[in-house]
């Protein structure tokens, strides 16, 4: 796969683990190496269950994993989506997942993966993975991990017009408006932009484009 950094992703991992310098650990330093590798950004921050998620504003993917226990995700991951502002932050993300747990597959996306799926469903979700134990220094699993993450990243941005971006509040406010309307102004929006060379789209731009002559 072609390595493409004219355009740098901004990713963040969120996990949690109950111990330090462990498999978890390693895990994440992985996906990050391998990330920064596509030409990514990244940080990674350990969650809290109270902890305020703000700082996501500055993050496209989001990542989030975190280990098994006794059939439930690890706590502070699932009470930061319960507790904290978290969900608030991951409106209009794209976001990636996976666990670490040594039962089958089968069991594990249907009973593990969606204890947070169940939080994410109005966000993009770009890759899942289960990683058994044996797997976490395994360096073709993470790569494929990270391979649909940078693809599913990629082919947002085509779904959103080309080589645009979108703010979190623009976003916002086609998700709010009826599926045929937000349709058409969507394609107003991208057509109005390709014709004034303008490559992040904001409300403000959408205000402008109303504004205009042709009054997209």
């Amino acid at each position: 796969m072609t390595r493409d950094k004219d355009r740098q992703m901004k990713a963040i991992i969120l996990y949690d683990s109950r111990s330090r310098g462990g498999a978890t650990d390693r895990l994440i330093d992985s996906i990050g190496q391998q990330l920064a590798e596509y030409g990514a950004y990244v940080e990674k921050a350990r969650c809290k269950a109270t902890a305020d998620y703000s700082f996501l504003r500055d993050f496209d993917v989001v990542i989030m994993g975190a280990p098994v226990y006794y059939m439930v995700v690890s706590s502070q991951l699932l009470g930061a989506l319960l507790q904290s502002n978290l969900k608030r932050y991951l409106k209009n993300k794209n976001i990636a997942l996976f666990l670490t747990c040594g039962s089958p597959v089968a069991m594990a996306q249907s009973v593990y993966l969606p204890q947070l799926k169940i939080h994410l469903m109005r966000n993009r979700i770009l890759s899942e993975k289960i990683i058994a134990p044996h797997q976490i220094d395994d360096e073709e699993v993470i790569e494929d991990f990270v391979e649909e993450i940078v693809d599913g990243y990629r082919k947002s941005f085509k779904s959103r017009g080309g080589d645009l971006q979108w703010s979190d509040e623009a976003l916002e406010l086609l998700d709010s408006a009826p599926p045929f309307f937000s349709d058409k102004i969507r394609a107003a929006l991208i057509s109005y932009a390709e014709e004034n060379g303008i490559r992040y789209i904001t409300p403000e731009v959408l205000d402008e484009a109303r504004a205009s002559p042709r009054g997209y």
